[in-house]
């Protein structure tokens, strides 16, 4: 099960109306070439999705991050998660295990620090 954090939520559903804005556009236009929020949309849906499924995929390049202190538990670990990789302000996927047991929390999702 999926869970997420306030600001988490609020982050992806910013890009995904800013998907969803682009795309309304470029139709309008009848332009074929997604847009860069559109991309960058579906790459976070993919990774959460992943996540979802297998948080050790190896596509996610899952790591542990130290400067996020997990939300349940202080001593428990936080995760990074890669959307993209090898691009300027990449974006990342910080999560972490709980509240319970097979649950997955987004904390948050940003540009790499």
């Amino acid at each position: 099960m999926l869970h997420w954090i306030d600001d988490s939520a609020e982050n992806y559903n910013e890009l995904k109306l800013k998907a969803e804005a682009a795309l309304k556009s470029r139709k309008a236009k009848s332009k074929a070439k997604s847009s860069k929020d559109e991309g960058l949309f579906k790459q976070v849906y993919k990774t959460i999705e992943l996540l979802r499924g297998n948080p050790k995929h190896p596509g996610l390049h899952t790591h542990e991050y130290d400067s996020i202190t997990n939300p349940y538990n202080e001593d428990a670990k936080v995760f990074e998660a890669y959307v993209q990789n090898a691009t300027p302000g990449a974006y990342r996927v910080f999560w972490c295990y709980g509240p319970g047991t097979r649950e997955i929390t987004i904390i948050a999702i940003t540009p790499h620090p």
